[in-house]
């Protein structure tokens, strides 16, 4: 029940942060606001929009509309690339955030019990839960971090949230390069593809 507080408390965080000053975030990055944030920022408009997906760990950033404002400025290769690592720099920031508190700390704050619960839910099936989050609003956040805390493979969550950040990224940045707002058949699409390559990634380690 620890392991599921700390997850509950991570998220409430998140979504208190957005309560608080999404409003005034999303009011400011509709796509056309975010292109020209972007552009503002001249020919660093590419780090800049990676700075702001990775500040989504903290910040009530609208990530999907910053990835398709990528896609308008720099195309769908060179956006879809920024997107993408923007939203891997977000998870491995919210996953070096978990490992800086110590396994004997985790331990102490989750119990011996809910730490080797924890550690083998995210050795097994923790691949899926990155991967798809990245898709979605809260979840990436508590997710990575709580990775992080118990100690998922490192090597496993780099890839599984490649698997997430890669599609996901450029299906938005494909969005932006065609100058729409996201259709409600991206959301289905980012989790889609996630999965599939996940899938053919475990498969993969496993020969």
């Amino acid at each position: 029940m620890r392991l599921i507080a700390w997850f509950i408390s991570l998220s409430v965080l998140v979504l208190g942060i957005w309560l608080l000053w999404g409003g005034a975030w999303d009011e400011r990055f509709t796509l056309r606001g975010a292109v020209a944030w972007l552009e503002s920022a001249g020919s660093w408009a590419w780090a800049a929009g990676i700075g702001l997906l990775a500040a989504d760990l903290v910040l009530p950033v609208p990530g999907t509309v910053v990835m398709s404002a990528l896609g308008f400025v720099y195309g769908v290769l060179l956006g879809g690339l920024a997107a993408a690592a923007g939203s891997m720099i977000a998870g491995l920031s919210g996953y070096g955030v978990g490992r800086l508190i110590g396994e004997k700390a985790a331990r102490k704050l989750l119990g011996d019990l809910e730490f080797e619960k924890g550690k083998l839910l995210f050795a097994r099936g923790g691949g899926w839960m990155v991967a798809l989050s990245r898709a979605l609003p809260i979840l990436p956040e508590a997710l990575s971090c709580t990775a992080g805390l118990v100690r998922m493979p490192f090597g496993r969550f780099v890839a599984s949230l490649a698997c997430g950040s890669l599609p996901v990224g450029f299906l938005f940045a494909w969005i932006g390069s065609a100058g729409r707002e996201a259709p409600g058949w991206a959301l289905a699409f980012s989790l889609l593809v996630p999965a599939l390559l996940w899938a053919a990634a475990r498969r993969w380690r496993q020969e």
